[in-house]
């Protein structure tokens, strides 16, 4: 048996496959298994009650972890003159008009948070088939189109987190490192529980958020009791 298999096996002991854990025990779990050599990124799957085919189901929206994300997060912002040297002096990596439409294009990407001023998105539409897959074309109802491109820009970096359902409703979102303590792990996934259910949209009928799981990079998922997951 290999490394990585005795590895998962290992990890996946202790742990009940049917149980519905306290948010707390769930995530002392899932830390104590985190014992690759890097750090790894909690992540947390919901299961939701939506079909995101039909546009009035679609849940999306970003959200600002009190304890950020332990993620260094490169910003990318589309914008032209005094709004670009806003951008650069807030800490963006990447700054540009046309030249870095033409770089994203050419399939240069480096960045993993876009932000464009309004005056940009025509230009900006035409990399939707680049842009829109990875989950990157700016969007006015999640903040990252703006003419406050200083205020999006710390954003992104301090620890925003953009969440969007994908299909089959599942929506995932890292909430943070298995270096952060217990405590500052439960207080962000409470933050983005309260912020996807805040988000639920019109079209959803009958339960909303069904299942939540909480795993690390190369851990297993266990399973979170839905009753202690509120502030």
């Amino acid at each position: 048996m290999s490394k990585l298999g005795k590895r998962v096996i290992t990890s996946r002991e202790g742990i009940d496959r049917t149980k519905l854990y306290p948010l707390d025990e769930a995530v002392r779990l899932v830390k104590e298994r985190a014992k690759a050599k890097f750090d790894e990124t909690i992540e947390v799957a919901m299961n939701l009650g939506v079909d995101p085919k039909h546009a009035d189901q679609m849940v999306r929206g970003v959200v600002n972890l009190p304890n950020g994300t332990g993620r260094t997060v490169r910003v990318g912002v589309f914008a032209r003159g005094a709004k670009a040297d806003e951008a650069k002096a807030a800490g963006a990596d990447v700054v540009g008009a046309e030249d870095l439409v033409e770089k994203v294009n050419g399939g240069s990407i480096d960045f993993d948070r876009c932000i464009a001023t309004p005056d940009m998105m025509g230009l900006v539409g035409r990399l939707g088939k680049v842009l829109g897959p990875r989950g990157l074309m700016p969007n006015p109802r999640v903040g990252t189109v703006t003419m406050d491109v200083v205020a999006a820009v710390k954003a992104a970096k301090g620890g925003a987190v953009e969440f969007r359902v994908e299909k089959a409703g599942i929506l995932q979102a890292g909430v943070g490192k298995a270096s952060f303590s217990a405590e500052k792990l439960v207080e962000n996934i409470k933050v983005l529980t309260d912020a996807v259910q805040k988000a639920k949209p019109a079209g959803a009928k009958g339960h909303y958020i069904n299942r939540v799981a909480i795993s690390s990079t190369m851990g297993p998922g266990v399973k979170v009791d839905l009753s202690t997951l509120g502030s």
